[in-house]
């Protein structure tokens, strides 16, 4: 039987390039700080990480719901690490036939390619994209028609299934969330130029390009501390919400949440919560657990509504108090 530990964080590209008062970001790096010692404490042996992408590495040339990665590269946007992760290649073929037999449908890559999403996780905790042995599971989060909160959940307690025989201190980790709506492009309303960057030649955009994208968004974020009309408010009320369901063990209550009003309520891009979903939904099968190390601040800096939680397995459940 596997141990396993979870640890679940918001992610922003914005790190370094728009950020929050120093005291605000002394508190966001002592919390990671904090889950980073917990991790090293658990010495975990493999990593499963729940990720979405931001049009980096896939595109509507053909966009899965969900995607397990045989062999992954990281393309160091927005100043983060690049290069590949250690991915397991026959663990992960495991892991993805075993989700297949479970009746859920999950594409697979053996050139995965991902982003900050990825990165910032691995980086911030684990000292780097290369030192646990990882899984890289992708979950889309931004571009329509999306998986519903159902479909993610039951992805999770499928690959928690997966995990709880491989005889390993497993770290489960999410990236994501909560709430927030950057200036993601959208096929709908995009010109020709971008409807073809996501229709899959923006894998490998010109610099020039890349660092338009990078100021664009930092543009944005600059505008949004000055004004929060400027974007979709960021919805403090729904995320403390969201994670106190999650820490409670409230997983299948979500399954409820239509998408469309997920993104009326939180922003289009709060869809990034479904790694947390699928998260706990992996923790949840090896029974009932308790959680650790939960903090949240909306930081209008990073467009983000910015969580952190812990959590391990334990006969008694535990609630989340902000």
């Amino acid at each position: 039987m596997s141990q396993v530990y979870l640890h679940c964080l918001s992610h922003t590209p914005l790190v370094g390039h728009v950020d929050p008062e120093l005291p605000i970001l002394n508190e966001v790096n002592t919390v990671i700080r904090e889950a980073k010692a917990r991790i090293e404490q658990f010495d975990p042996e493999l990593v499963i990480l729940f990720s979405p992408d931001h049009y980096n590495g896939f595109f509507y040339d053909i966009m899965p719901s969900f995607c397990i990665g045989m062999a992954a590269h990281a393309i160091g946007d927005f100043g983060t690490a690049a290069g590949p992760l250690n991915v397991p290649e026959a663990l992960a073929e495991e892991c993805a036939h075993y989700v297949l037999t479970k009746g859920i449908d999950a594409a697979v890559s053996y050139n995965m390619q991902v982003d900050h999403g990825f990165a910032q996780p691995l980086e911030s905790l684990l000292d780097g994209l290369d030192r646990v042995p990882v899984i890289p599971v992708f979950i889309n989060g931004v571009a329509t028609p999306l998986p519903s909160f159902q479909r993610a959940r039951l992805l999770g307690e499928a690959i928690g299934e997966f995990a709880q025989h491989l005889n390993k201190r497993v770290l489960i980790l999410a990236s994501g969330g909560l709430s927030h709506q950057p200036p993601v492009p959208e096929l709908a309303t995009a010109n020709a130029h971008l409807a073809d960057r996501l229709k899959g030649s923006g894998r490998d955009l010109p610099d020039d390009e890349r660092e338009a994208r990078t100021q664009r968004v930092v543009s944005a974020a600059i505008a949004f501390t000055q004004d929060q009309n400027t974007l979709h408010p960021l919805n403090p009320e729904w995320d403390k919400a969201f994670m106190e369901d999650l820490a409670a063990g409230n997983i299948s209550k979500l399954d409820a949440v239509n998408n469309q009003d997920l993104s009326d309520i939180a922003g289009k891009s709060t869809h990034e919560v479904k790694t947390w979903v699928a998260a706990f939904a992996a923790l949840s099968s090896f029974g009932p657990y308790q959680t650790e190390g939960g903090y949240y601040r909306p930081i209008p800096e990073w467009i983000a509504g910015f969580g952190s939680i812990s959590a391990s397995p334990d006969h008694t459940s535990q609630s989340f108090a902000l």
